[in-house]
């Protein structure tokens, strides 16, 4: 069997639905005690929608703890969703069992944020990249091993570093590893958790420019998740928001960096440095501390610091509607 992948932009069609995620949620449950007080759950991701485009890069933002990376590891089953549906090329994937959800994970990859934690100290990086072929089963010894030589080399290394080990790799090179590892099975989605923060600013731009050479080439789609602003809107066509585990807003890259609509997202955006002395941005500073997850507000969970809130947003949760062509906002009066 070939392990050589081929080209998908051919055969696709363009503004196919590959992934469709309904009404996610994903709550974590802590153990009470003398101390601590009764148990609790912990909502990190409720009541989340969205559409992942074939061949699109999804970008998605939000506060620390807003539940950016619980969301794509859920939709993953990396970690198993509390309720919802996700359906990747129209399979519901919560109903599968541990044989089909392992065919179908060749089709959905990770890349981590941690480019060092994330690899086996033990393995050389030619183990590491070949692993997920021989646990798939696929290409006898010689073709995996050239195809290792040959993803090293998509990703910017050279195929004789196979046999080092990470701790001989700079950071940068060790998450360009992960790539490689990622690509090995030819997975058509691949979400990536924040794959540039622990990156130097030199070095980022290089990761985020082979992210998109790599998406020319092989057709990739990408749910990228990250706080960095600036990295979102460079490497995105769709901007995706949450706020304290709901998705408050979603709109075209450029759409919502020019003119966001929900309240939260303007504040957000405006702590964007501008690189022009003579250009100065209103900075919205938001009121308050963001509430706990154990207990979000009712009603709409921004209310508690927004600036335009009232009664209603204290008592009807927004629902996620098309303020114009394209761009989402849960937010009732935007």
């Amino acid at each position: 069997m070939s392990v050589v992948p081929a080209n998908r932009q051919e055969s696709d069609a363009a503004g196919d639905i590959l992934m469709s995620v309904k009404d996610l949620t994903k709550y974590f449950s802590s153990r009470g005690g003398v101390l601590s007080g009764p148990p609790t759950k912990v909502k990190a991701v409720d009541g989340v929608s969205f559409d992942l485009v074939r061949g699109e890069t999804l970008g998605l933002v939000g506060e620390s703890g807003c539940g950016k990376t619980t969301l794509g590891r859920a939709v993953l089953r990396l970690i198993e969703p509390t309720s919802g549906e996700v359906y990747f090329e129209g399979q519901d994937i919560l109903k599968m069992g541990k044989r089909q959800l392992r065919a179908i994970r060749r089709q959905m990859q990770v890349v981590f944020q941690d480019p060092f934690g994330s690899l086996n100290p033990r393995m050389s990086v030619g183990e590491i990249i070949e692993e997920p072929l021989v646990i798939h089963r696929l290409g006898d010894r010689a073709q995996r091993q050239a195809r290792v030589r040959q993803l090293l080399e998509v990703v910017g290394l050279a195929s004789y570093q196979m046999r080092r080990y990470p701790h001989e790799f700079s950071g940068g090179q060790r998450q360009r590893i992960g790539i490689a590892r990622a690509l090995a099975v030819n997975p058509k989605l691949i979400v990536a958790d924040e794959p540039v923060s622990a990156l130097d600013v030199s070095i980022q731009s290089q990761i985020l420019n082979l992210f998109e050479d790599l998406q020319k080439e092989f057709g990739l789609t990408y749910l990228f998740i990250a706080h960095g602003l600036n990295v979102v809107r460079h490497i995105s066509d769709r901007v995706a928001v949450m706020y304290l585990g709901a998705m408050v807003e979603i709109a075209g890259a450029e759409a919502i960096y020019q003119r966001p609509r929900h309240p939260y997202t303007e504040a957000l955006f405006s702590a964007i440095p501008i690189p022009n002395p003579a250009v100065r941005r209103e900075r919205i500073i938001l009121q308050g501390d963001v509430p706990s997850p154990v207990n979000p507000p009712a009603g709409c969970r921004f209310h508690t610091r927004c600036p335009i809130a009232q009664d209603l947003c204290k008592t009807d949760r927004p629902l996620l509607k098309e303020s114009e062509s394209a761009h989402w906002v849960a937010c009732h009066f935007r």
